[in-house]
């Protein structure tokens, strides 16, 4: 293959971490490896691969966290994403599935699981034109239930900035800025930001032309 496929591989589980690396490898991917969540943020903005596979209970940011940052930047956005996720974790990624990832394998994953589902994203990827969401209007997030204020509050919040930032750009003071994610999280059923930010970039990616 003169033009590698790139993997991003994001696992704290250094064991499995080699080994899945290794595999993949072996196959003739060019894999780059992080065992928590920012290191593999920065990987993915560093290396821009082909798919990421992620783990969902990570240190530093966990799995929801990691997918919402890629999809809200515009270079990384539409990147196949695939989540590793531990057996207890099923229900949270059958809800974290609507919100941009591609595909979820339960570990330990077989080898021959995790490259058939690697192929087919790839596969599928490279058929479909790639939607972008439309980050400079805040009003179709009303649509989701929430306030304007809310709706405004949670289109940066999506886009990586943190409560200082919200309260900065939208000239309310940080306690309001918490307030009203408080309200967006119980109106979208979550508890993170990730998963917020996931909705709505999900929700903004369905609704731009």
């Amino acid at each position: 293959m003169h033009d590698m496929t790139t993997l991003l591989v994001i696992e704290d589980e250094e064991d499995l971490l080699e080994s899945l690396a290794t595999a993949l490898r072996f196959e003739g991917f060019d894999v780059h490896t992080a065992d928590n969540g920012p290191a593999g943020l920065e990987r993915a903005r560093q290396h821009r691969p082909d798919l990421i596979v992620c783990d969902i209970q990570l240190p530093g940011l966990d799995g929801f966290d990691v997918l919402a940052a890629v999809r809200a930047d515009p270079i990384l956005n539409m990147t196949p994403f695939i989540f590793l996720t531990a057996r207890g974790e099923h229900n949270d990624i059958r809800r974290g599935m609507g919100h941009g990832a591609d595909d979820y394998l339960v570990k330990p994953v077989a080898l021959a699981d995790l490259l058939s589902a690697i192929r087919a994203r790839l596969e599928r990827f490279a058929r479909t034109p790639p939607r972008h969401p439309d980050l400079s209007n805040a009003r179709p997030l009303e649509a989701l239930g929430l306030s304007p204020k809310e709706a405004e509050t949670l289109l940066w919040v999506a886009q990586g900035k943190s409560n200082a930032e919200v309260a900065a750009i939208l000239q309310v003071a940080e306690a309001t800025v918490k307030k009203h994610l408080e309200h967006i999280f119980a109106k979208l059923g979550v508890e993170k930001r990730g998963a917020a930010s996931l909705i709505a970039i999900e929700y903004l990616t369905r609704v731009s032309p």
